[in-house]
């Protein structure tokens, strides 16, 4: 079988997508990354649209990639301009891209809408568009936009527009699902009329619009398309593209077509993180094959089975995407829960050891009282540590107080803790300020501590969540909250539950410290 060509828009279709946004400087990393992951090609934007893209095709070229092609992406010619002519067409050849990439009208409708001209007249425009590129660069790939609602609305016409980019001899022909509405049964019907109308190779473009477009592209490479295109982590207008994230390791696991090459799959947990990070978006610890929870299991009943054999609920190997199986502890875990996590955390238990059922019972009282440590994993390690005894002792607080003072009525409080921090047999009482209380406290332990343990300057407070929990007592309620902390190595989560929200952020923040200190 032919090897399934792998084509990136993450940063151009990914950029349409709410909240998305890549400088420049981002692009070109993010473009070295897809490099390493073995990506065939990488859309790096429309140089006709925007200076920003423009600029990233002039910042690639000092760039020495290994693999990827680099694409430009843009449209046929306009109406009554000829390509010589169409300034969008120029600068996608000024842009001196290994590849070009456009994209015509096969609905019917569209042609007569929004460009306001003949059928004929956009096949002609199609026609001589890549043909004129085609004479000027190596490779010219077609996008057929509308591609699947065109030919369900007119079959005859949808066709003739891919015959009339054929003829111009473009390297592949992509079908596009631009409003993501087709559903993967209505592809194998589609995808043998226009297989009987060309021999151009063809691609799959699909929009997620329907939750479809992972199932759809896969569906297409079933049915003899040998080109994918999509985005990392899924990012897109609307509702999204095609994951590339899930679509790889499908390929790759399930339908075994060769995509990447051996060791490339691994990488995939680490590219998805890694551009999530400079999107400055949370990653979704539900997503197939590369989230968090993708290989965590909770039920006492799962976790024995996966210490027996992992592929009782594991559909892979999580290893093979560079993801990992976790262990989560809540109250419906049993003994096996606490052995496999303490396993993880390079901590030998005896199942028959009465500190495991302690263990077990501790955590179902606190969760009782609202703890939660699926997020918190460090806090549930201290925890383990504490019940064996083998958790030292490095600091104790033994009074803080936090003032929020409104001086001015049109300016915010300001807010100042103080603390005593007891360290072997000294004393270190301090004061600081801080923006809202939590800060202020959160600065005061760490100047406590500092001098006693100099690497606290390391510890990053990353993330900061509070959750009121279900109850009937209204600003009575219990408080939960979550930390997640991190240093040059490592994030790690904590949890402190109390009425008081000032004494649950001090219960996650001193776990937060204590974990660095123990793990050094």
């Amino acid at each position: 079988m032919a090897r399934v060509l792998l084509y990136d828009t993450t940063l151009r279709d990914g950029t349409q997508a709410e909240d998305i946004s890549f400088q420049v400087e981002d692009k070109v990393r993010i473009a070295k990354r897809l490099d390493e992951l073995g990506i065939d090609y990488i859309e790096g934007g429309w140089p006709g649209s925007n200076p920003k893209d423009i600029t990233f095709f002039q910042a690639i070229q000092h760039e020495t990639l290994s693999h990827s092609k680099i694409a430009a992406f843009g449209s046929t010619r306009r109406a009554r301009v000829t390509p010589e002519e169409d300034n969008n067409i120029q600068m996608l050849i000024e842009a001196e891209p290994d590849t070009v990439t456009i994209f015509g009208k096969t609905w019917d409708f569209h042609v007569r809408e929004a460009l306001r001209i003949s059928l004929d007249e956009n096949l002609e425009l199609i026609n001589d568009s890549l043909a004129y590129l085609k004479e000027r660069l190596p490779e010219v790939i077609y996008d057929a936009e509308h591609f699947f609602d065109g030919f369900k609305a007119n079959p005859e016409y949808a066709l003739q527009t891919l015959k009339a980019a054929a003829a111009a001899e473009v390297d592949c022909i992509v079908l596009c699902d631009t409003n993501g509405g087709t559903l993967p049964h209505e592809i194998p019907a589609i995808m043998a009329e226009v297989r009987k109308a060309v021999n151009t190779p063809l691609g799959i473009h699909a929009h997620n619009d329907s939750e479809c477009a992972v199932a759809n592209s896969l569906m297409a490479v079933d049915c003899g398309a040998v080109h994918v295109q999509g985005t990392i982590n899924g990012f897109g207008e609307r509702c999204g593209n095609a994951n590339l994230c899930s679509i790889i390791p499908s390929l790759s696991l399930k339908l075994q077509r060769e995509c990447l090459k051996d060791g490339q799959l691994q990488m995939l947990r680490s590219a998805s993180r890694y551009i999530y990070e400079l999107a400055n978006l949370t990653p979704n610890k539900h997503q197939a094959y590369v989230g968090n929870s993708a290989f965590a299991h909770k039920g006492g009943v799962h976790v024995s089975a996966i210490q027996r054999h992992p592929e009782t609920y594991e559909h892979i190997r999580p290893e093979l995407v560079g993801n990992h199986t976790r262990v989560l502890v809540s109250d419906l875990s049993g003994r096996s829960n606490i052995l496999a996590k303490a396993e993880e955390c390079g901590i030998e238990l005896d199942s028959k050891d009465p500190v495991t059922l302690e263990i077990l019972e501790d955590i179902k009282d606190m969760e009782n009282r609202g703890f939660q440590f699926e997020g918190a994993e460090a806090s549930f390690e201290l925890l383990m540590l504490k019940a064996m005894g083998k958790l030292k002792h490095y600091f104790s607080v033994t009074a803080f107080r936090v003032i929020d003072t409104l001086r001015e009525s049109d300016k915010a409080p300001v807010s100042e803790a103080t603390i005593k921090v007891k360290v072997g047999g000294k004393v270190e009482h301090t004061a600081a300020d801080g923006n809202g209380p939590v800060n202020a406290l959160d600065q005061a332990l760490r100047r406590a501590l500092i001098s006693f343990y100099p690497q606290i300057a390391e510890v990053k407070l990353l993330d900061y969540k509070v959750r009121v929990l279900p109850s009937s007592q209204g600003t009575d309620s219990v408080i939960r909250v979550l930390v997640e902390s991190g240093d040059h190595d490592a994030r790690w989560g904590t949890v402190g539950v109390s009425s008081n929200v000032i004494d649950a952020s001090y219960q996650a923040l001193a776990d937060a410290f204590t974990y660095k200190l123990y793990k050094g």
